[in-house]
């Protein structure tokens, strides 16, 4: 079913809801004044669709960094009679207090507040205008909610030094809130008065105190009739909270899991706590005891432990106090704890660090609110597709892309996750991958890139783009994939891997793509970054994969791009190819780099005169007879000639060499080279040497260029022969049979 449901297209009400978002002036609003959006006056929407429209829009400013947020958004949802809300969950610093002050006329139902560090007690205060309707609220993470600021009075001069006070509010209760039955306060600040807070509740349903210390819970049992869930993870227990929680009788849900990095716990479960909560929870469905110590043995002995299939009944548990149960628990959490690598675990859904499926469990459970656990759940997965092979390919990568997407500040998730996306998008599972889940990675790794500078993150996000086939999986992102890699690129700072990596990505994207990309990236200044990479190797007199490859990159995207071309000429290109064939005259494929480049200089006629220098022609001409790479540097010292000479003697402007000199050398470099020589050059259209074939300016030019495509049709003829008919070559070859000038050779070889 997870194959099925990667590869569905989006609903039409999710393409529109993004269309909408994305073009809010276009469609649902107007501008007031050039700055204030406002909502058509003709519209109406029901909760169904505003309540995607704000979860989608915080989506979207969370997650696509070229997603502007528009300051008056919220205000679009201020009046219920054209549009109403009811359930939204807002995240992070994208909601202030005056966006929820902007919905107040709402009749909320369920609203969700993750990590809204902004929010203050102004919000609390709006809180009360939802009492009526609320029944879920989440104000997890805000820890500044229950702060105002006080202005103190007093002295001028100490107002500007100290201008704001942020005091604790501390007469705020939930009074009046009569239909909220699930409630999460995790990683509530201290100093707010729990018991207080929660008193005038009536019946709650659902409780989540995470990081919350609290000596006396003795309160809960005022909803001992109605609390089926209640999770205090990271609350440091005693003997008093077991007492209190084994009176909850009504508990399906009961969470009491730790992070055991984060700091000292005295207590310790016992095999007594165990049999105490299965005694007295009989409606248990699902608990969570992950990271905890065991104080004593509650295994039972191991001959009868490893005997027998793997069973979930409780009456072969391998752990002792479960085969109370009535029935195997829906979910069991024994992350980090010994007791998941047991043989017979009374549960259908076990998170641990024993196997895959139990560590995608832990992902699963733990991404939204426990960012610490899942980085290291996340980096066993990591070990798991790197050495074995994953057997739920697509269930990990969609839960590793939602963890990135939902911590992309989280320094250790990035790390983890863009990792192992790494192993997860290789060659290996590429078969199972659909264009959607490929399109998802690239667009989390892009954003890991963007938002961090780190040099583990950067390189794994590199590595991970490599896995694709590139152009083609990256055009849908080109522009930004290119703004990514050069600015990588232009930092000053330089770790050598990532330097590596991105300009072989470079090269591969501004190979075989239309030229309007490659002038778009040519205006980014891909052109200026790869010469400031050269200038700088050559500085350190050496030759690598980065020299090589920034020259490759440069052949390709000065390919039928005249704007490139120029550009490579204006920030002093041919200095650097002198000063690199001076440097390294041995160095076979960067020769053959930087002629192949030299060759599209050389095809754009206003640019040819710059290149008509006795000291250029000069060395083309010495180049001519190099054996290196084949016939490669040769071929393109000659195709450069050839160019130069079709504009005829009168745009011969050196006395040095002389044109008859040259031509002599150039008839005698194509007369040496192999006519069945297999190439190692990647013609998109022969336009550039076709256009040499109709003019009897200069023969030697012709010549050459009925050579090259004579060894092109004859070695690779399935590719070059529909080029060549396509590109009308073959009226053009048959008129200069015909041609008086035509050397007898040239016209031999047209037959």
């Amino acid at each position: 079913s997870l194959k099925m449901a990667s590869d569905s297209p989006e609903s039409l009400m999710t393409l529109c809801t993004d269309y909408c978002l994305r073009n809010l002036e276009g469609t649902l609003c107007y501008l007031l004044d050039n700055e204030t959006l406002r909502l058509h006056p003709d519209i109406f929407l029901p909760s169904e669709i505003c309540d995607k429209l704000v979860n989608e829009y915080v989506e979207l400013v969370k997650t696509d960094s070229i997603f502007e947020p528009h300051e008056s958004f919220f205000t679009l949802f201020s009046d219920p009679r054209s549009t109403r809300l009811a359930r939204i969950h807002l995240r992070e610093q994208i909601v202030q207090d005056q966006d929820l002050e902007a919905i107040r006329k709402q009749d909320l139902v369920e609203l969700y507040l993750t990590n809204c560090e902004k929010l203050t007690a102004k919000s609390l205060q709006t809180l009360v205008s939802f009492s009526h309707t609320l029944i879920s609220l989440s104000l997890f993470g805000c820890c500044n909610i229950f702060y105002e600021e006080e202005n103190p009075g007093g002295c001028e001069d100490d107002c500007l030094v100290n201008p704001t006070r942020q005091v604790l509010v501390k007469d705020f209760t939930f009074e009046g809130f009569s239909r909220l039955r699930f409630l999460n306060l995790g990683r509530l600040i201290e100093g707010v008065n729990v018991e207080t807070l929660l008193r005038p509740l009536a019946s709650l349903a659902a409780l989540d105190l995470s990081g919350i210390q609290l000596n006396d819970v003795g309160f809960l049992t005022q909803w001992k009739d109605s609390l089926v869930s209640l999770v205090l993870y990271n609350m440091d227990l005693s003997e008093e909270h077991i007492q209190v929680i084994a009176q909850l009788h009504k508990l399906r849900h009961l969470d009491i899991s730790r992070d055991h990095l984060s700091s000292y716990y005295k207590f310790k479960l016992t095999r007594r706590v165990l049999n105490l909560f299965v005694e007295n929870l009989v409606n248990l469905t699902s608990l969570d005891i992950s990271g905890h110590t065991m104080l004593e043995n509650c295994t039972i002995p191991s001959m009868e432990e490893k005997m027998g299939q793997t069973s979930i009944e409780p009456a072969k548990s391998s752990i002792a106090p479960f085969r109370g149960l009535k029935r195997p628990l829906q979910f069991l959490g024994l992350f980090e704890t010994s007791l998941c690598r047991l043989t017979h675990i009374p549960a259908y859904k076990v998170s641990g660090d024993k196997n895959e499926e139990q560590v995608l469990n832990a992902i699963e459970a733990y991404t939204e609110h426990r960012p610490e656990i899942t980085s290291r759940a996340i980096n066993l997965l990591f070990d798991i597709a790197r050495i074995e092979r994953c057997s739920q390919l697509l269930r990990a990568l969609q839960l590793v892309i939602t963890a990135l997407k939902c911590h992309k500040d989280d320094k250790n998730i990035q790390v983890t996750g863009s990792a192992a996306l790494f192993y997860l998008t290789n060659s290996e599972y590429r078969m199972e991958q659909s264009v959607k889940l490929r399109r998802q990675v690239i667009q989390v790794v892009l954003n890991g890139m963007e938002s961090y500078q780190e040099v583990t993150v950067q390189r794994n996000c590199c590595l991970t783009l490599c896995n694709f086939s590139i152009p083609e999986e990256l055009e849908f992102q080109y522009r930004r994939v290119n703004e990514l890699l050069l600015n990588i690129l232009n930092q000053s700072r330089q770790d050598e891997s990532i330097q590596r990596i991105a300009v072989h990505l470079c090269n591969a994207l501004v190979c075989q793509v239309d030229n309007d990309h490659k002038e778009a990236v040519g205006k980014m200044g891909f052109v200026t970054t790869m010469l400031k990479l050269i200038q700088k190797k050559l500085a350190d007199k050496t030759c690598d994969q980065v020299m090589e490859f920034s020259w490759s990159a440069l052949w390709n995207i000065t390919d039928e791009t005249p704007d490139n071309c120029e550009m490579f000429l204006n920030y002093s290109g041919m200095k650097l190819f002198l000063e690199c064939l001076k440097e390294f005259p041995e160095k076979q494929e960067l020769h053959r780099n930087m002629l192949g480049l030299l060759g599209n200089v050389a095809e754009v006629k206003e640019l040819r005169p710059q290149l008509m220098t006795s000291q250029f022609i000069s060395v083309f001409s010495n180049l001519l007879e190099s054996k290196a790479d084949g016939i490669e540097v040769s071929y393109n010292a000659c195709g450069v000639l050839s160019h130069i000479m079709f504009d005829g003697p009168e745009a011969w402007g050196i006395c040095e060499p002389h044109r008859e000199e040259v031509v002599k050398r150039m008839w005698a470099a194509i007369q040496s080279w192999d006519i069945n020589s297999r190439r190692n050059i990647n013609y998109r259209s022969f336009e550039p040497i076709l256009r040499l074939l109709p003019q009897g300016i200069s023969p030697v030019s012709q010549h050459w260029a009925t050579w090259a495509l004579y060894n092109l049709v004859s070695v690779y003829p399935d590719k070059y022969c529909p080029l060549l008919i396509k590109e009308g070559g073959i009226p053009l070859l048959k008129d200069m049979i015909e041609m008086a000038s035509a050397r007898q050779e040239t016209k031999e070889m047209a037959r």
